[in-house]
């Protein structure tokens, strides 16, 4: 999110500064692994972290909207994994 820096005292709302936003990474969509969510409209995908501390690693997220392989996400943190699907923490779905 954009944030504006205002100038002390300034009652009239003009933007002194610049336009800060938050650090994000870029990912690149490897795979889609599937649907999940009540509706089906979360995907689950496994993406390639392009940048930062966890450059070259392979992370599972879940994405709300369109994607599709070879799309470049930019993920605010990359050291939270999504669950995997049919199972979770219970150690229940596919093995591969």
């Amino acid at each position: 999110m954009a944030k504006k820096i205002f100038k002390k005292g300034d009652e009239k709302g003009k933007v002194e500064g610049e336009v800060r936003f938050s650090h994000a990474v870029p990912a690149e969509v490897k795979e889609l692994v599937g649907r999940t969510g009540t509706r089906g409209d979360i995907t689950q995908i496994l993406c390639l972290v392009m940048d930062g501390r966890d450059k070259g690693k392979t992370i599972r997220r879940n994405v709300r909207g369109p994607v599709r392989l070879g799309d470049i996400l930019m993920l605010t943190e990359t050291e939270i994994e999504a669950q995997r699907m049919g199972g979770g923490r219970r150690g229940g779905g596919k093995k591969k």
